[in-house]
């Protein structure tokens, strides 16, 4: 059945298209987004949900959407997607991060020469008849000193604009290198240097608790006299009341704001002030902007229903779709590790080591981990995924670390699980053979090569004589078939483990007899996908 996707906000046709191209079946009520009990009825009916900033995805509408898997925002803001509550639903959430950088920068360049020589007031002033040359008085862009905070994707072209325009760059950006830096030709600085140097500062860094008011009362204190600010982020990175107090003294010269702390903004501290330049949210809005998200989106959200591709999410590791098909296959075995030590751990787990060895280093081992984990801990939560796995992990205080090395062994490449409890570390380690199925390459440090079946039975105990006439004559009298078996151990008296292949999940009542013979420490009927 091909999947279905409900479009909820305004799209183009040729993004509807799109999804059409590519298999998905497409649901196009784009006014349907301002309708919350009419979406919330029906979203239980759609594998997707395309929408842009007038559909809410709150935390009760994804409760409705029993069979959702990705929601796709064509722009760049998520301010209306309940991420946390998606994530635990296992519904990953996809935006178009590029799809209107350009235009945004360009708005943010804008609204730098639109501050600097007061042009909106000079225009209202020519059309009321009047000719106030010397009123509106201006400053040259070239040779200022530009401040950018946030120099990632719009913020790094609004640099590379801003030195074509000859000005001189600065920047504050924690995660920008030295060697990133200078190759875009800006000077790297922090944030104090910034604000006392800068004769423009521009912002374009996300809304996180670490940047909300990042220009504070405080901060805009320390700024250069006649500093002019704009802002094409997002509301609430300026203190708009101090920003008001700071232009009405003469410190600030000027602002351009096209976001604000409350939206839509009918008023504002900045409002009627000199030279403030104000618009309505329009860093996205332009025509090839508009295409160029959702044109993204519908192909982000195709490729991920139809390919398993991820891209641009906000809750997921990205996998590519020329990596998916590699990638697959030890997702699988990823998963298998985790279920397998997930059904034969029996106290609370307190630290999960992964060891990605040789040609699985070198994969996307953020979606491998993803898809580990929830493996482990689908026992105890059956509706676990890859995208509330890491989520539930982290919440339950469980360490986890991640070991990468260069090939060690005869194998070209293998992940291995280590899981430590308040009782014991457990570890267990596969691989991907050619055919592209998972296989188990040690348990407990016991080399093996077993296959993963449907149904099996585990069993540690010592290696003592007659243990495995001991299995059959119980299973068998219990009307257990055992189809296949796999047996290994560390030394002769030492360690076993035995892996049995049966037809179905065994009985606990069949298990409790095995137990019951000393030299056998656990039996444990195990299921796996194998699908």
């Amino acid at each position: 059945m091909a999947p279905r996707v409900l479009v909820s906000d305004e799209l183009s046709e040729t993004a509807v298209q799109i999804f059409r191209d590519r298999g998905v079946e497409v649901d196009f009520q784009p006014k349907l987004g301002k309708d919350k009990e009419k979406l919330a009825e029906i979203i239980g009916n759609y594998d997707g949900l395309a929408i842009r900033s007038a559909t809410k995805a709150t935390e009760k509408l994804i409760a409705a959407a029993s069979n959702l898997k990705v929601i796709g925002r064509a722009g760049i803001g998520v301010d209306n997607v309940d991420i946390p509550a998606a994530s635990k639903r296992g519904i990953i959430v996809m935006n178009t991060p590029f799809g209107n950088s350009i235009t945004t920068a360009e708005h943010a360049i804008a609204l730098m020469f639109a501050v600097a020589r007061q042009i909106p007031a000079a225009d209202a002033s020519t059309q009321a008849g009047k000719w106030e040359k010397s009123k509106f008085m201006g400053v040259e862009i070239t040779g200022k000193t530009l401040g950018v905070i946030g120099a990632g994707n719009i913020g790094g072209i609004v640099c590379r604009k801003a030195i074509g325009l000859g000005m001189h760059v600065i920047a504050y950006d924690p995660f920008l290198s030295a060697e990133r830096a200078e190759e875009m030709g800006v000077t790297k600085v922090e944030l104090d240097e910034l604000l006392a140097k800068a004769d423009f500062i521009t912002l374009h860094v996300p809304m996180t608790d670490k940047t909300r008011g990042i220009l504070s009362k405080e901060a805009l204190a320390k700024t250069k006299p006649g500093v002019r600010i704009i802002n094409c982020a997002r509301g609430g990175l300026v203190d708009e009341a101090a920003l008001a107090e700071a232009i009405k003294s003469g410190h600030v010269a000027g602002a351009g704001f096209d976001v604000f702390e409350v939206e839509p903004a009918t008023e504002s501290p900045l409002f009627g002030l000199p030279n403030v330049v104000c618009t309505p949210h329009l860093g996205a809005s332009t025509t090839e902007a508009q295409e160029n998200v959702a044109l993204q989106v519908a192909e982000q959200m195709s490729d991920y229903l139809v390919k398993g591709a991820v891209s641009n999410a906000i809750n997921m590791p990205s996998i590519t779709a020329e990596e998916a098909p590699i990638l697959k296959p030890f997702i699988r075995l990823a998963d298998v590790l985790g279920a397998f030590v997930g059904q034969v751990t029996e106290s609370a787990i307190k630290e999960i080591e992964i060891l990605y060895d040789g040609s699985t280093a070198e994969m996307n081992t953020k979606a491998l981990t993803s898809a580990l984990l929830a493996g482990l801990i689908r026992n105890q939560v059956s509706d676990v995924n890859m995208v509330s796995a890491p989520i539930m992990v982290k919440e339950k205080g469980i360490v986890l670390s991640e070991v990468k090395r260069d090939k060690t062994g005869v194998y070209d490449g293998y992940i291995k699980l280590t899981v430590t409890t308040e009782n014991q570390t457990r570890s267990i380690a596969g691989t991907v053979f050619s055919d592209g199925k998972p296989r188990f390459i040690q348990i407990k440090g016991i080399n093996m090569d077993a296959d993963v079946g449907a149904n099996m039975i585990y069993i540690s105990n010592t290696d003592v004589p007659g243990m495995i006439g001991f299995m059959g004559t119980t299973l068998g009298e219990g009307g257990v078939n055992i189809a296949n078996f796999q047996l290994g151990r560390d030394k002769q008296g030492g360690d076993a483990i035995a892996l049995l292949y049966v037809d179905e999940p065994v009985k606990q009542e069949v298990l409790d007899k095995l137990t019951a013979n000393p030299a056998i420490r656990q039996a444990k009927s195990l299921v796996f996908n194998v699908d």
